[in-house]
């Protein structure tokens, strides 16, 4: 007998058997969070996947259930869409011809395949390193059903392929869940430990580079593959530089400014002293020589600025600083602060690179903050171009925070004397 939903006579149709949700609001939006949603089924349990109807009891997705968390309910499917097997291998599919499509492992064995919302699979995000696998879950959901995930990527994939000598690739897939705490706590799951073998460091390559990645340890799934295609433009900009590359976390901007670009001087900033370490390990890797220094980004800037120190190009790539709305304010605050202090250190002429990975953070708001604080020091700055992430990390237009990555590169003027970079 199908379950009732208050208010609406059900259909005689085996698709209303499974637990569902009444929402108060219907809009697109993939998120329903706590106040958006109305009557639950009382059946419906953790992870479940539930249909999900409006007021007036039509039906207008289904997604994964949580009562317990923020997010409710994250709706992964359209008005007429199933989600089972066929539902999960046709996304994941959809998934991995995006990426052949880009051409992503003609340049690096290091990519996003499956970027949440972007493509359709809120909660999930997947990252291709070397012949590893890396999930990030957000979901309950999404943790439940990770090894039906993995095996279906390994499946669809094939035999991982090496991006230099084909003779040398693995067998198969390994494997990696992993999860923050703060996520495990308000969805109510525990993703497992790595074990040694699987979790430890390995070498990537992108662009002719590599790069050792700790998915195990590092933060994130282990290696930011969403700055790729800035790193290599920023490489153009440095050809006899001075560059400041601050929040560095494992060098890559700082190493493509030295290797690819021809910088003259590099020097990558970071209060993380295992990222410090991964850095310096990045550029023994490559043979370049980059300066590395275990420091806050505040307290590093405020020291070269006393010491009348400037750069010809810097990046600013801080960790991300909204969380939630609630915190908004105190990001912006932060963000204005921050390019307040790396803005005094560029010269006349020079380049700022500046990044907001904070999707709650609008292109507009970051904007204006940065243009607030270059007014208060007497910068002048030119917007030369904005990007944002590759374009392995597809944007869902119903859920802009899925376009999070904002990079402004930013030409930095103090007076009449200009050095054009």
């Amino acid at each position: 007998m199908p379950r009732s939903i208050p208010g609406v006579t059900p259909a005689p149709n085996a698709a209303f058997e499974t637990p569902w949700v009444q929402i108060r609001t219907a809009g697109v939006h993939p998120l329903l969070y706590k106040r958006m949603v109305g009557e639950t089924d009382p059946a419906a349990k953790p992870g479940d996947v539930v249909h999900i109807y409006d007021r007036s009891g039509r039906r207008i997705g289904a997604g994964l259930f949580n009562p317990r968390a923020p997010i409710v309910v994250r709706r992964l499917a359209g008005e007429t869409e199933v989600i089972d097997e066929s539902f999960w291998r046709r996304r994941l599919r959809d998934a991995i011809e995006l990426r052949r499509f880009l051409a992503v492992d003609g340049v690096t064995d290091a990519y996003r395949l499956v970027h949440a919302e972007g493509d359709g699979l809120s909660g999930l995000i997947v990252e291709r390193f070397a012949d590893r696998l890396v999930f990030e879950v957000f979901s309950i959901g999404m943790f439940q059903r990770a090894a039906m995930i993995g095996g279906l990527l390994s499946e669809l994939l094939g035999r991982p392929a090496a991006l230099d000598r084909p003779d040398r690739a693995a067998e198969q897939w390994r494997v990696l869940i992993r999860a923050d705490e703060p996520i495990e706590r308000a969805e109510g799951f525990r993703a497992p430990p790595m074990d040694d073998d699987a979790g430890h460091t390995l070498v990537i390559r992108e662009h002719g580079l590599r790069y050792r990645v700790d998915p195990a340890g590092g933060h994130k799934t282990g290696f930011f593959c969403d700055q790729r295609d800035n790193r290599r433009r920023l490489a153009g900009w440095c050809g006899g530089a001075s560059v400041l590359d601050l929040c560095c976390y494992s060098g890559g901007f700082g190493l493509c400014a030295a290797k690819l670009g021809g910088a003259k001087q590099v020097t990558g900033v970071d209060l993380d002293e295992h990222a410090v370490a991964l850095a310096k390990d990045n550029a023994n890797l490559n043979q370049v020589r980059i300066e590395h220094v275990h420091a806050d980004a505040f307290t590093y800037l405020r020291q070269m600025i006393a010491n009348g120190r400037a750069y010809d190009v810097v990046v600013l790539d801080p960790p991300k600083l909204a969380f939630s709305r609630d915190g908004l304010e105190e990001a912006l605050r932060r963000y204005h602060d921050l390019n307040g202090l790396a803005l005094q250190v560029v010269r006349s002429g020079g380049l700022l690179l500046t990044c907001s990975c904070s999707g709650l953070v609008s292109e507009e708001a970051f904007i204006e903050t940065v243009h607030r604080a270059a007014r208060r020091f007497g910068r002048t700055l030119q917007l030369v171009d904005r990007s944002g992430a590759a374009p392995d990390h597809p944007v869902a237009l119903e859920c802009p925070e899925s376009a999070y990555l904002k990079a402004l590169w930013l030409r930095v003027q103090t007076g009449a004397s200009v050095r054009r970079p």
